[in-house]
């Protein structure tokens, strides 16, 4: 077992001070939850339709405010946190949590970095954590050669590798578009790696394909006319149903089908020179997170805003057909929030297990779960001052290894017990144990249902130490406490 959390507070006004492991000093008032102190500014993450007929899973979130803990985040249908994990230092942001699986086995894997150190156009520079059912990091993946990986996407192959983006600034010649010839264009590249031993396997630059000139984004102006050129903007990257690469990029608001061997360009959807004739209905601008669906359908989040007017009254989640060999894009569906949000950035769709979609809204802190015909069962947002790049919905079982956290106070002559732990998905009920030493817990047990994040329990008297034990629902106990003393 790894250090666990643990307080004790004899008053009901005085936050309790965290124990060996726990982070950050006290600050006045109650903490939010009073066995973990150090998520005091954990974001709220609130629930405003209530889940009916959801599918199975949990929400991926990663928050991003001013005056929040920064960190990929987990949290169930009631909006309670289930895991979280402030990002380490250096790294300011985490970024595109999700659950995938490698070498079979399910995993979590998020972004780590720095975001806006190029004049703040959206570009990061980090890389990627892989962590286990236990949370535990088996590896980071990182660019090959001298460029860091960009966080707009990361994708697990059936290979084993990883499918992501590298933003890299070139010199270009730009007086052809109205700027300078000494300017710097940057560039969109995939690189593919394998996880295992970092070597490069597959990279593709969009500069050898694309012409800058197809871009609906203005060159830097002013103040900002010596930074680079961002004609592309990747953001999604995936493979088709064939194997080959699926690469969106932002800017030309354009889809690419790539050849994943020779690189060539297969198609192009959207933008100046789409391939195909594309029903009115099923046109896209400014967009995120290109998929194609189990049905052979393609899917995408419509921003329909970006830089300069929007081009959409509202976005959307898009679903269209495409005939290849006719070259034709056919609208199927669109999946909207109630309010009608629109995000000029960010956002992510994608296809649930049941047939429903669950949406994150990007710039706009929102998330929704809809059913197949796009009724709205299950809305939450995080609090307005924040965001989160993407959301999505999976399935998850989490073991952590460290121990269950306790937190004690007494009140009017009783002990209340809150404890929590991080991370665990197989918690149904919370026993706490107690007595005169922690060798001689007689007293006889406490149990209460698991009740979010933190459940409280009260002890009857003062006794000299607490346990807390966390059990299952044949109630098997998965994991136990430190034994605490009351009179800290």
């Amino acid at each position: 077992m790894g250090v666990g959390y643990a307080i004790a507070d004899k008053s009901t006004n005085t936050a309790a001070a965290p124990a060996v492991g726990a982070t950050g000093a006290a600050q006045a008032g109650p903490p939010k939850y009073r066995s973990r102190p150090d998520l005091r500014t954990l974001p709220d993450v609130t629930i405003t339709t209530q889940a009916n007929g959801t599918a199975p899973g949990y929400i991926f979130l990663t928050p991003a405010s001013g005056a929040g803990l920064w960190g990929p985040l987990i949290v169930d249908d009631k909006g309670s946190p289930v895991w979280f994990k402030k990002v380490a230092d250096p790294a300011t942001v985490a970024i595109d949590f999700k659950a995938q699986q490698y070498r079979n086995k399910p995993v979590l894997t998020w972004w780590e970095g720095t975001i806006g150190g190029t004049g703040g156009q959206g570009v990061g520079q980090g890389e990627f954590v892989i962590a286990d059912e236990a949370y535990r990091e088996i590896t980071r993946v990182r660019a090959a050669g001298s460029d860091q990986a960009d966080q707009h996407d990361f994708v697990i192959t059936g290979q084993n590798t990883a499918l992501f983006w590298v933003y890299q600034g070139v010199p270009y010649d730009l007086t052809s578009l109205g700027g300078p010839k000494d300017g710097v264009l940057f560039d969109g590249v995939i690189q593919e790696i394998d996880i295992a031993t970092g070597k490069l396997l597959f990279q593709w630059k969009a500069r050898d394909h694309v012409q800058p000139a197809d871009s609906y984004a203005p060159l830097p102006e002013g103040e900002s006319a010596h930074l680079p050129y961002d004609y592309f903007h990747a953001n999604s990257v995936g493979l088709a149903a064939d194997g080959n690469i699926i690469a969106s990029s932002r800017h030309l608001w354009t889809t690419f089908k790539i050849n994943r061997k020779s690189g060539e360009l297969m198609w192009r959807l959207g933008g100046k020179k789409s391939d195909f004739k594309i029903d009115e209905k099923a046109a896209f601008a400014w967009q995120h997170d290109f998929r194609q669906r189990r049905d052979g359908s393609y899917s995408v989040f419509d921003n329909g805003a970006g830089i300069g007017k929007p081009v959409h009254e509202y976005s959307r989640g898009l679903v269209f057909k495409l005939d290849e060999a006719a070259k034709t894009c056919t609208f199927v569906q669109e999946y909207v929030h109630p309010q009608k949000l629109s995000a000029p950035t960010q956002g992510a769709f994608r296809e649930l297990l049941d047939g429903g979609s669950f949406i994150g809204w990007g710039q706009m802190p929102y998330f929704t779960e809809h059913s197949a015909d796009g009724t709205v069962r299950l809305a939450g947002n995080l609090p307005k001052d924040n965001q989160s790049y993407r959301a999505y919905k999976a399935e998850w079982s989490g073991q952590p290894l460290d121990q269950p956290a306790l937190g004690l106070r007494t009140e009017n002559g009783n002990v209340i017990v809150s404890t929590s732990w991080n991370g665990t998905t197989k918690v149904t009920k919370w026993r706490a144990n107690y007595g005169t030493q922690p060798g001689a817990l007689q007293g006889p047990p406490v149990e209460a249902d698991r009740d979010g994040f933190e459940t409280t329990m009260q002890i009857s008297g003062t006794p000299e130490y607490v346990v807390a034990e966390a059990l299952d629902s044949t109630g098997k106990v998965l994991g136990t406490s430190s034994a605490i003393p009351v009179r800290a």
